[in-house]
């Protein structure tokens, strides 16, 4: 039998609704896969209790930070949110690089990148985030890797804009093998340019 991995997803309060919304739907959502029976996605809190996200909506999540595993993990994924520039969620940070030393998959969007930058995990691969100067507040040394770009994939590590919430979303599909490569670009097509030539070229791609 064989042994779904788990792409882990942090909720906090203050998190941003709209950064993850293409993510979860992605992973959930079967129609379209390659293999609907490869991954489940699991949401957690730092104590395992309800969080609230910046647009109001209160998520229970499936278990608590003690309870994350790095076995069988395939991906950790960190939204943004309001308490990254507060300096929070430091216990999750040392999780996300702890994931990375053991050659797990890691993203980040918006001010978790801050969260990635403080921990040194920027200094020597390629990145992006909301700009470089949000970045250089957190004194690391990884500017010279810096791209200006939507989202940028490098060695394991996923870094995106807020504003990106679907360039997000496509590196993490691609770097799961989520969809094939002829779905995965019409996906994204549909969604960008919102043709209705995109749809057609999707359905066709899905076999549908």
């Amino acid at each position: 039998m064989k042994l779904t991995k788990i792409i882990y997803l942090y909720i906090f309060d203050t998190l941003s609704d709209w950064e993850i919304g293409y993510v979860t739907v992605g992973i959930n959502n079967p129609m379209m896969q390659v293999d609907p029976e490869k991954y489940q996605l699991k949401t957690f809190s730092i104590d395992g209790k309800p969080i609230r996200t910046i647009g109001g909506l209160q998520i229970m999540p499936d278990l608590s930070l003690d309870e994350v595993k790095l076995s069988n993990c395939e991906m950790l994924i960190l939204p943004g949110g309001a308490s990254w520039d507060e300096g929070g969620n430091q216990k999750v940070t040392a999780l996300a690089k702890k994931f990375h030393e053991n050659k797990i998959k890691v993203a980040a969007i918006c001010g978790a990148t801050l969260g990635f930058a403080n921990i040194g995990l920027l200094d020597s691969i390629q990145h992006t985030s909301n700009s470089k100067d949000y970045l250089l507040n957190s004194h690391y040394k990884g500017g010279e890797y810096y791209i200006d770009a939507l989202s940028v994939s490098d060695k394991g590590v996923i870094t995106a804009s807020g504003t990106a919430p679907l360039e997000f979303a496509y590196e993490i599909f691609k770097e799961l093998d989520l969809y094939n490569d002829e779905v995965l670009e019409a996906w994204y097509k549909l969604f960008k340019n919102s043709s209705p030539k995109a749809f057609a070229e999707l359905m066709k791609a899905v076999g549908a």
